[in-house]
């Protein structure tokens, strides 16, 4: 963190933070306690027009998995610098636009692991059982005391289908519970306890007993979940999905829980989802028997939405007070340290050959003293941070700006 007495280029009373989506206080409050003023909240998504109206001097801008924004909100937003989502994806951003820009994006993907794991398990537990049958039957008067399908998850299968940090942390609680914990991924994952990793998605298809989803949304898993693969699961066995929408196919779901190839199924996410909390809602799994439909909270809990706040929140303070960019999907990421008595200079340029020679040269001809240079590319843009004397910044931002491919250049301080 930058000290609060230090000279910065743009005054912290001047940059506007905007958080929509009804982002958690511990973001606002984390913005407060390092001396950002100009924050201002909203409980709901925007729209792209409300978003052209209303960017203009935003530096700043907080979202969660509804605002969308696109390549043309970015072109229309000059003083932004940041995005962050405040939640697991990124997929509500044009990644490429940003990119090209020279707009850093943040998103926090551990911060709820944990919680949607739990739900996980919870859901396993409460089908297997058959609870909401017997609840929905218990609230209508019907004393349903029987046995009839109702199993223990020891000793069954669960198969989960993507293991990164979700899936994963799924998997130690699952065996903890008793399960034998199966998993496949496109990526070789080591395993975690004595989980077993399969070698296909059709062996874990058609041995497990549960399969819950753990994919990001990708046009190779639109659809992953089709009539084909429900038909490969045992019969009788349960599906989970608390990834994307777009990985189930939904009608094909319907059928299978109807025909009683599939026994019970917990949705979180679905293909189309209301904008905002109380719209009304409607997918083709209302109504069904064993079937627990959630509106995609899977990861909100009160301590998700705290942790996610203050990470992401963590991520773009950094971004304006030192230039950092670990955790980017965008702008190269470098960890920056503090250099005291020094101006540091910030340059985001097209990855293209020459350019840090360009930038060195013209360091060199200008007899500037460098105390520290931090360069980090990706496949589009390179990020150069240079700390140099106090005497110099005045004369060489603007021979900076006149570097080929330059894209933006920023004095932090």
């Amino acid at each position: 963190m930058t000290d609060a007495n230090q000279d910065l280029s743009y005054p912290k009373k001047n940059i506007k933070v905007l958080l929509l989506e009804g982002i958690h206080q511990s973001a606002v409050e984390n913005f407060k306690d390092h001396h950002f003023v100009n924050i201002e909240t909203h409980d709901v998504a925007w729209s792209e027009e409300e978003l052209l109206e209303n960017l203009e001097d935003v530096h700043l801008i907080g979202i969660r998995s509804k605002t969308q924004i696109t390549e043309k909100v970015i072109k229309n937003a000059p003083k932004l610098k940041g995005i962050g989502c405040f939640c697991i994806g990124t997929n509500q951003v044009d990644l490429k636009a940003a990119t090209m820009d020279g707009v850093t994006v943040f998103n926090s993907p551990y911060s709820n692991t944990r919680s949607v794991a739990e739900l996980v398990i919870a859901e396993s537990i409460m089908l297997m059982r058959r609870i909401p049958l017997r609840d929905k039957k218990a609230h209508e008067g019907t004393w349903l005391k029987d046995a009839k399908d109702s199993y223990e998850v020891r000793g069954k299968k669960l198969g989960i289908i993507g293991y990164g940090h979700i899936g994963s942390q799924v998997s130690v609680l699952a065996e903890n519970m008793g399960f034998d914990v199966y998993y496949y991924d496109i990526e070789p994952k080591l395993p975690m306890g004595n989980a077993t990793r399969v070698e296909s998605m059709d062996e874990l298809l058609q041995i497990s007993d549960i399969v819950t989803l753990h994919v990001p949304a990708t046009p190779s898993t639109e659809l992953l979940i089709d009539a084909e693969a429900l038909n490969q699961m045992k019969e009788g066995s349960i599906l989970l999905n608390l990834s994307r929408g777009s990985v189930v196919d939904i009608p094909a779901l319907r059928d299978a829980l109807k025909s009683g190839q599939i026994a019970g199924a917990g949705v979180d996410v679905y293909p189309q989802e209301p904008e905002s909390k109380g719209e009304s809602f409607k997918t083709e799994l209302q109504n069904i028997p064993n079937v627990i439909l959630t509106p995609h909270i899977g990861g909100s809990t009160i301590e998700a939405q705290y942790n996610i706040g203050k990470d992401v929140s963590t991520k773009l303070i950094n971004l304006i007070d030192n230039g950092t960019t670990v955790g980017s999907h965008t702008v190269p990421p470098l960890n920056l340290p503090v250099q005291k008595d020094a101006h540091r200079i910030l340059h985001v340029h097209e990855n293209k050959p020459g350019v840090l020679s360009e930038i060195n040269n013209l360091l060199s001809e200008m007899d500037i003293n460098i105390l520290g240079q931090y360069l980090k590319t990706n496949e589009y843009i390179g990020y150069v941070v240079l700390d140099i004397d106090k005497e110099s910044v005045e004369r060489i931002l603007d021979e900076m700006n006149k570097v080929k491919h330059t894209i933006r250049t920023r004095i932090l301080y």
